[in-house]
């Protein structure tokens, strides 16, 4: 057992010594380097929000997925969660598009010998495709792939939601009907636990559902089982 022990010990100290050698680039433009191994390009690598990108108008972005899309489950929020980030992804690279013609018409106007501004401005874009045209298409490329992610897993959370309406319109009058149950024969102040009875409402939301239908029973008037009925 001394052994086992002494052997882990000496491990661990080995382990220490070595991470203090291995402390990474040191130099600004070595860690520099290094971080962007990591980053890329940013427009397929894991990270999404770069570091000369704003983290909370990354978070504002995504929350505004978030409250129009109202994500339910697992599987929802990460089909929203990669929407919105696809849609950043999509953003950004239409920005690095922007700025490599920006960057031509900036490099190649000064070449551009002409005293007309709109003659200049087309000649230097013309000019600076021709040196662009590999990063153009590696951006096009790009484009595509997250568009078609994005339309994918759009498509594929629209069906999953709606499957989940429909279920939730079909079992909603059962749970409503047993909370009320609950309610008038509940003694002890005991809450509703729909999950007892296999469904997955909340209290506020069985309790918003009952009003509306009262309230939709109430503006029918006196002769609402007429009215339903036609």
């Amino acid at each position: 057992m001394n052994l086992e022990y002494e052997a882990l010990t000496d491990r661990l100290a080995i382990n220490r010594e070595n991470s203090q050698k291995s402390t990474g680039p040191k130099t600004a433009a070595g860690k520099q380097k290094s971080s962007l191994n990591a980053i890329r390009h940013g427009l397929t690598g894991q990270i999404v929000v770069l570091p000369s990108e704003d983290l909370d108008a990354y978070n504002a972005f995504t929350q505004r997925f978030y409250d129009d899309l109202a994500p339910r489950g697992v599987v929802e929020t990460h089909l929203v969660q990669s929407l919105a980030d696809d849609s950043w992804r999509l953003n950004r690279a239409k920005a690095m598009e922007n700025n490599l013609y920006a960057l031509g018409l900036h490099d190649k106007s000064d070449s551009i010998l002409t005293q007309n501004d709109q003659v200049r401005g087309a000649l230097a874009m013309a000019a600076s495709l021709g040196d662009q045209t590999k990063a153009l298409a590696t951006l096009s490329l790009h484009q595509t792939r997250i568009g078609r992610a994005f339309d994918h897993n759009l498509k594929q959370l629209r069906e999953i939601q709606a499957e989940r309406r429909a279920k939730e319109e079909d079992q909603m009058p059962i749970a409503a009907r047993l909370y009320q149950l609950h309610v008038r024969e509940n003694k002890t102040n005991v809450p509703y636990d729909s999950s007892v009875d296999g469904f997955v409402f909340t209290i506020a939301q069985i309790e918003t559902h009952l009003s509306r239908k009262q309230r939709v029973d109430r503006s029918f008037g006196p002769d609402k089982k007429h009215r339903a009925a036609a």
